[in-house]
């Protein structure tokens, strides 16, 4: 369990600061890249993306020197108060401050009945539901000195409508759902708590184990009223608006092309 901060500069800019959780590429990339054009710093966090999380660093330092800095850490960190405090000195090592806590990294893999393990609940609960509510409240006191926000990824089976043989997973995101909820009220009214609930916006990687063929794309698609895949950057502009809407908290936006008005469940 290692944690390194990277690419530290010294700045002197008062821009707010901004950090994502599971950030190196995907969605995270596109929360990242998205608030880095709208004048913030961004702190990038990543687990095992260590090569994607510099590149991405290294390419929004070069439109603004001293904007954008690595930190490495398993999200483990949170299972011991030592190096919680660690990475939460190194977080706040980064730019002096954080105004934008945004809670992305997810582990996402189906744990079918019957094959259920110990493993599988320690792993999914962490990343979907342990980590964020440790790391929040570990960054609450900063958060708060700068009237900040947290934004919390979910998932639109996280409510009423779980995915068929993802019980774990949705059981984490629903406990994320709450957490969000439930800090909005805790943490009012100095910093604001909200989430975003994806559906399809995005596909599993072509070399994963969560893969899927042409037929099956098709189908998700057909099942889709806006009839297309979502793309991170419409994610993205979710959780910008969130940023800055002073007077919403404790809510979830649900962007998913409609999906969810038609989903049934486990399909």
């Amino acid at each position: 369990m290692t944690q390194t901060l990277k690419n530290i500069q010294p700045v002197t800019t008062s821009a707010p600061v901004m950090l994502v959780t599971g950030s190196a590429k995907r969605i995270g990339a596109a929360i990242v890249r998205a608030a880095h054009k709208q004048g913030y710093r961004v702190i990038i966090h990543c687990h095992h993306s260590e090569q994607e999380a510099n590149a991405l660093a290294n390419e929004l330092n070069e439109t603004h020197a001293h904007s954008a800095v690595v930190i490495m850490a398993d999200l483990a960190v949170v299972n011991n108060s030592e190096t919680l405090e660690q990475f939460t000195n190194n977080i706040m090592q980064a730019f002096g401050q954080l105004d934008v806590l945004v809670h992305n990294a997810s582990r996402f893999y189906p744990t079918p009945l019957g094959s259920i393990h110990h493993d599988q609940w320690d792993e999914l609960i962490l990343s979907n539901a342990k980590a964020p509510l440790l790391l929040s409240q570990a960054l609450y006191p900063y958060l708060k000195m700068q009237q900040g926000c947290i934004i919390s990824l979910l998932d639109i089976h996280a409510h009423n409508k779980p995915f068929a043989n993802y019980t774990v997973y949705n059981m984490a995101k629903a406990a994320h759902r709450m957490m969000v909820q439930s800090l909005a009220l805790d943490m009012a009214p100095d910093v604001r708590v909200n989430g975003v609930a994806p559906g399809v916006n995005i596909l599993p990687e072509a070399d994963s184990d969560q893969a899927l063929d042409n037929e099956q794309q098709n189908k998700i698609i057909s099942s889709i009223p806006m009839q297309r895949i979502g793309i991170p950057p419409e994610i993205a502009h979710s959780v910008l608006y969130l940023v800055q809407a002073s007077y919403v908290t404790g809510e979830i936006i649900t962007v998913d092309g409609g999906r969810s008005l038609t989903l049934a469940g486990g399909h």
